[in-house]
């Protein structure tokens, strides 16, 4: 069979998604057609779709992927109850009055909010509009203002509990088990989505500490850019309003990774821990009444529906991209590239990151990873360390000029005397931070894998 059909096809559902159609449907729609063209000239067997319904079936009985929606619920609430803007008044008052403490107070809100939330976009637009303006009035340079708020918004792709994190350790399950069995192991070992929070903790932490060294070294070198508000004398107080604003969600990244990395609750059980305390929070806050509740759900119904259609439209896919043989064609192209593990892996990761400027994580997610996960598996990579390596790639796409969606969520809510170009030149340092610890990553791997060992050896 030419497998130049899948090629094809790929580069169809390309052109499609670029139209902005929506991508369940580009990505189903798509297949579809390819596999009515392709039985039409017998270059495709039907065979392969009979087994969509048992995908279908697998992807409903997928006791991981209900973690999705509540984790979900337990961001949206935590949104909707006012928690960020709490952080991020006495995180301001709390280094205020530093050179670059305002800086300082948004990766640090960023950090936890990340730790609390995983949402992305709702982290830089909340941001956005609470800090941005308060940084502005502090004469702040504008472009450092903006990457330092895009920077900070896009760690929930990275810190657990992270959407990323549970729908990437679901595929990379997944092609971990495939590559073992093409390699004949009939036992595979499996990777969970606990080992992919575990395995992104040290490396998010790490990530943080460089913003932050950034914002230091920009203060001290260059004073004018970062400027300390003058001094305020602090109410009486202050430090217990401090204590009990991160008191809210400290506890509840404690219940929620406490519980998963001690081994007391699976990442699913453990989320539906984070989306009660959301909702206790809301309630101790007076944030919650039956309107506000309904919006949440509403929301998550949105969020979570729009997340499932995608994953049924790239399972269609991924079955039709493998009945033209595009996955021999993957082994094929990558086995050739020069270098070995290390081209393969330099390949797919630049792709992904071209990629990660026109499509969201989910759609690379479930597209993409299933089809170059198995082939880079086989050639004996750590599934959690290009787990990690995935998703801080896809982090530095978010925030990469002209089309991170990061800067879009920033341009939404930003003063019209911001330009787009302030954006871009804010967020240019803060790329080449990611790029500085993918970097450190591929070459200490163990910065990924000794703590989901660990905590494997303790909990067997």
């Amino acid at each position: 069979m030419d497998n130049s059909m899948a090629l094809w096809m790929f580069a169809a559902v390309f052109v499609v998604l670029l139209t902005g159609y929506p991508v369940a449907f580009a990505l189903s729609g798509t297949a579809l057609l390819f596999a009515g063209v392709g039985i039409q000239f017998d270059l495709f067997d039907s065979a392969f779709l009979s087994a969509l319904p048992n995908r279908l079936f697998g992807i409903m009985n997928n006791q991981t992927l209900i973690a999705v929606p509540l984790f979900v619920f337990m961001g949206v609430m935590l949104e909707r109850a006012r928690i960020a803007e709490d952080l991020l008044e006495t995180m301001a008052e709390l280094f205020g009055s530093l050179r670059g403490g305002l800086g300082i107070a948004v990766t640090l809100v960023g950090m936890l909010m990340a730790a609390s939330t995983g949402i992305v976009g709702a982290t830089v637009v909340t941001m956005g509009l609470l800090s941005l303006p308060t940084m502005l009035r502090n004469h702040y340079n504008p472009a450092i203002a903006c990457g330092t708020i895009c920077a900070s918004g896009t760690l929930g792709q990275i810190i657990p509990p992270s959407i990323v994190l549970v729908l990437l350790g679901d595929v990379i399950s997944t092609a971990y088990q495939q590559a073992q069995l093409n390699m004949g192991v009939f036992a595979p070992e499996t990777v969970s989505v606990g080992d992919l929070f575990a395995g992104a903790l040290l490396p998010g932490l790490a990530l943080v500490f460089l913003y932050l060294l950034y914002i230091f070294l920009t203060a001290w070198l260059s004073p004018t850019a970062m400027p300390a508000p003058d001094r305020k004398p602090r109410e009486n107080g202050f430090y217990l309003r401090v204590t009990k604003s991160l008191a809210a969600p400290l506890l509840l990244i404690v219940a929620v990774l406490g519980s998963i990395m001690g081994g007391l609750a699976t990442p699913t059980e453990a989320a539906s821990v984070g989306a009660t305390g959301a909702i206790l929070l809301a309630l101790i806050k007076r944030q919650l009444n039956r309107q506000r509740l309904l919006d949440v759900m509403q929301s998550t119904t949105q969020v979570t529906s729009m997340v499932f259609m995608i994953l049924i439209g790239a399972a269609l896919f991924s079955l039709v991209f493998r009945g033209f043989e595009g996955e021999e064609l993957i082994v094929d192209l990558l086995s050739d590239l020069p270098g070995g593990q290390f081209g393969a892996m330099f390949c797919v990761m630049l792709v992904m990151f071209l990629l990660g400027f026109v499509l969201d994580f989910i759609e690379i997610t479930f597209v993409i990873v299933p089809i170059v996960g198995p082939v880079l598996l086989e050639m004996g990579l750590d599934p959690v360390w290009l787990g990690i390596m995935i998703a801080i790639n896809l982090q530095t796409s978010f925030l990469t000029p002209p089309f991170g969606f990061a800067l879009f969520y920033l341009r939404g809510v930003a003063p019209a005397e911001i330009s787009s170009g302030q954006i871009y030149r804010g967020v240019v340092p803060f790329i080449a931070i990611q790029l500085l610890m993918l970097g450190i990553l591929a070459f200490w791997p163990q910065l990924a894998t000794w703590l989901p060992e660990l905590i494997y050896s303790e909990n067997p």
